[in-house]
């Protein structure tokens, strides 16, 4: 019974969609929190995992709910959490938008990835997007004064050696981020190889 809901498109699509209900509420939260530049990351997951049921105008193209709840989760404590916790989620967050990223790329398009390459390609993606959300941030503190690079009373020596470790975790989260996206779809294959022997049989 379980195997016949997790199969389900029209199960899936409904999951994927509380997902992206609940992120909703996290961008809801972060703009009345003023956390612009969460609010614009949080925009963009948003955006990006729509794309299927916007360009195939079905709603139950979704990405399998599985694969939401990793890359969402972390966007979820990051959201409602902060400190700490929130900072650690920050980094499996942008694993988790390069998850999606390749899931997608795998999933609807005609892009086949040989596992090892989808390891490498989610960690690439992963330091990409972090790489560029440091950019972003960069910039926001040169033109609007904030301070999302470096805390009060930081020398530049030491907000260096903080981006560098955050770098550090970012890669580390891409990594995981990767070694899950290959697990998954090893376990997909294995799955619709059994249905498909049922099948035949």
């Amino acid at each position: 019974m379980l195997a016949e809901l997790l199969g389900s498109g029209r199960v899936n699509a409904i999951l994927s969609w509380v997902l992206v209900g609940i992120l909703g509420t996290v961008f809801l939260k972060s703009l009345l929190d003023f956390d612009r530049l969460w609010v614009l990351f949080v925009a963009v997951t948003g955006v990006i995992v729509l794309v299927p049921p916007v360009a195939y105008r079905d709603w139950r193209m979704m990405l399998p709910w599985e694969v939401l709840v990793l890359a969402l989760l972390p966007i979820l404590v990051r959201g409602v959490f902060g400190g700490e916790l929130g900072t650690f989620a920050y980094y499996l967050s942008i694993a988790g938008l390069a998850l999606v990223v390749t899931v997608e790329l795998h999933t609807f398009t005609s892009v086949r990835m040989t596992h090892w390459f989808a390891v490498v390609f989610v960690t690439m993606t992963t330091m990409a997007s972090g790489a560029a959300w440091t950019v972003l941030r960069w910039n926001a503190d040169r033109l609007l004064g904030t301070q999302f690079l470096s805390e009060p009373g930081m020398t530049q020596m030491e907000a260096n050696a903080a981006l560098s470790v955050e770098f550090l975790w970012v890669s580390l989260a891409g990594l995981v981020a990767g070694v899950l996206f290959d697990a998954y779809f090893k376990r997909r294959g294995r799955r619709l190889g059994r249905k498909l022997l049922e099948v035949l049989r």
